[in-house]
């Protein structure tokens, strides 16, 4: 009896860490289903608003908007009203839009050309701060190089004892696996740390091309000849669609852009991947 309890709790020790391997993947997937509801990093069908951001530079972007969006909202009531009540009040008479004291009046012409002017100034400081914080570059520890082609996105890292370079293509409709994106995915992503600095620097080999990623608050200008820099910090790991978005020709639409954003050991592992290959 002894001996067959023994046995049996042998058995049971051999089953069960193949069962904790079932549910910790369990786990996984519902944790990746949960973020897949949490967050849209990439476009949905008959999107209106902005895609879920995931760096400071697309908080301030979204701040900003929803600022100017207050103020134009306050204008176009307030405009509304006036021309809402000018046409009421004076439908059948026309006496009524000349007044006096109004007519040409200083008083009135100072009110609506000062309004504005402070509207504007409010407008202002709030955009030129932000502006100012996405040009400044502070201590960078990762630098990506992304040269526009005609039709495809050149990679390179330039951090490390040697070069790591690579061309990011478009992956063709009929070879997309399930749960990829039409004209969306790519076959070499940019892959980038979490909760690290990361400096991008663009340019162009041909034509003017533009590296646009919204979730991340990043469009860059890529010019030939020209070198355009900015950064920005993502704070979750993710991975975010972006494209060239400046028509550059025929195959414009084949030039996509994904970013992943990854743990630093999973980083440090791509990147001795990469190294082992070069």
């Amino acid at each position: 009896m002894t001996g067959d309890g023994g046995g049996e709790n042998t058995k049971g020790q051999k089953e069960n860490p193949s069962r904790e391997i079932v549910v910790d993947e369990n786990h996984r997937e519902k944790e990746k289903k949960m973020i897949k509801r949490i967050f849209n990093d990439h476009p949905q069908p008959w999107q209106l608003g902005f895609q879920d951001g995931a760096t400071t530079t697309f908080y301030g972007i979204v701040d900003l908007h929803d600022s100017i969006i207050f103020y134009l909202l306050i204008i176009l009531i307030g405009v509304t009203w006036i021309q809402t009540s000018v046409m009421f009040d004076s439908y059948g008479n026309s006496d009524k839009l000349i007044f006096k004291y109004n007519n040409h009046g200083t008083f009135l012409e100072i009110i609506w050309t000062i309004t504005p002017a402070f509207i504007l100034f409010a407008i202002a400081i709030p955009s030129f701060k932000l502006l100012y914080l996405m040009d400044s570059v502070v201590d960078p520890a990762v630098t990506v190089k992304a040269i526009g082609y005609q039709w495809y996105w050149g990679i390179e890292y330039s951090d490390y004892e040697e070069n790591i370079a690579f061309d990011s293509f478009m992956i063709p409709t009929d070879e997309l696996e399930m749960g990829q994106f039409r004209l969306l995915e790519v076959d070499n992503r940019i892959i980038v740390p979490v909760d690290t600095r990361v400096r991008i620097v663009t340019t162009a080999a041909d034509v003017i091309h533009s590296f646009a990623v919204p979730s991340l608050g990043v469009k860059l200008d890529c010019i030939p000849g020209r070198i355009n820099v900015a950064s920005f910090l993502i704070d979750r790991e993710g991975v975010f669609y972006g494209a060239c978005s400046e028509i550059c020709g025929s195959a414009h639409f084949a030039m996509p852009i994904v970013v992943e954003a990854v743990s630093i050991d999973k980083y440090i592992s791509w990147i001795d991947s990469q190294l082992s290959q070069a």
